[in-house]
C-alpha cells in the first residue's frame, strides 16, 4: 500500500507539475560562483590531500573521545595505549608539517 501510494504520488507530481525552464534556473552554480569552466577540469591534488588529512584527524577524535569519557574507570594499559596512539598521531602531523604537505602556495 505504501509503495503504491508513493509511486502514484510521484508520477502526479510528474503529471501535475508546472514546467517553466528559465536559463537563470538551469545554469550551474556553487557556492555563490558560476561555473568557471567544464567538469573535467584539472583538479589540484592539495585538495584531495587535505580532505584525507581532515578524515584522519576527524578519526582521532571519533577514537579519542570515548576515551575522554571514560578515562577515570581506564587501567593504565589504556592510557597508555591511548598515549601511544596520540604520539603515532603527533608524529604523522610533524611529519607532514616537515615535508610542506600543509602548505598551500
Amino acid at each position: 500500500v505504501a509503495a503504491g501510494l508513493g509511486i502514484v504520488l510521484i508520477l502526479a507530481a510528474v503529471v501535475l507539475a508546472v514546467r517553466n525552464p528559465d536559463p537563470e534556473k538551469v545554469s550551474a552554480y556553487e557556492c555563490g560562483f558560476n561555473a568557471f569552466d567544464d567538469a573535467r577540469m584539472k583538479f589540484d591534488v592539495r585538495f584531495y590531500l587535505v580532505s584525507i588529512l581532515f578524515i584522519i584527524f576527524d578519526l582521532e577524535i571519533a577514537f579519542l573521545f570515548p576515551w575522554a569519557v571514560g578515562f577515570k574507570d581506564i587501567s593504565d594499559l589504556g592510557f597508555w595505549s591511548m598515549m601511544v596512539f596520540l604520539g603515532v598521531l603527533t608524529i604523522g602531523f610533524a611529519y607532514e608539517w616537515k615535508k610542506g604537505a600543509l602548505e598551500w602556495q
